[in-house]
């Protein structure tokens, strides 16, 4: 998926969480897509290696 896909989940996120007025659902959803868009980035690195060691 690409990154520029969370930005656009972000903003829905952020005006959804605007009308309800749950801020805090919003900061603590942005952490968990950093945190997943991380190990996503992880693990394709580790993938990789490991198909250049087949190789």
């Amino acid at each position: 998926m690409k990154s520029y896909l969370y930005g656009v989940y972000a903003l829905i996120i952020a005006i959804v969480s605007m009308f309800t007025g749950e801020m805090v659902t919003f900061i603590m959803l942005g952490f968990i897509l950093i945190s997943l868009q991380n190990i996503h980035s992880t693990l394709k690195k580790i993938l990789e290696v490991n198909q250049k060691k087949i190789d």
